[in-house]
C-alpha cells in the first residue's frame, strides 16, 4: 500500500544517509523504524485489545449443544412471554 510522507530536510537527509549506509531503500529504512516503534508500543501497552489477549483461546472449547446461537431471538421472546404470564 502506498503512502506519502513529507519530511523536513533534516530528516530526509538522515533517511537518505541511513539507506545508503545500509544498502537499503528509503522505504525499507522507514519501515524498519516503524517496526521498532510498533514493538516498543506493544511492550508499553501489552496486548491492546481483549481479542489479542484471548485469541489463543478462541475456538478451543468443545462440548455443549451445537444450536446455542440459532433462533436466539425467538427463544428470548418466548422467555419474556413466559415471564409476563407468570407475573
Amino acid at each position: 500500500m502506498g503512502t506519502s510522507v513529507r519530511l523536513p530536510a533534516r530528516l530526509e537527509r538522515l533517511v537518505s544517509r541511513v539507506a545508503k549506509e545500509r544498502g537499503a531503500t528509503k522505504s525499507e529504512v522507514i519501515r524498519s523504524v516503524l517496526t521498532i516503534l510498533e514493538k516498543d508500543d506493544q511492550k508499553a501497552h501489552g496486548d491492546a485489545t481483549p481479542y489479542q489477549a484471548m485469541k489463543h483461546l478462541i475456538g478451543c472449547a468443545s462440548g455443549g449443544p451445537s444450536d446455542l446461537s440459532t433462533e436466539t431471538g425467538k427463544k428470548f421472546r418466548g422467555g419474556l412471554l413466559r415471564r409476563r404470564t407468570a407475573l
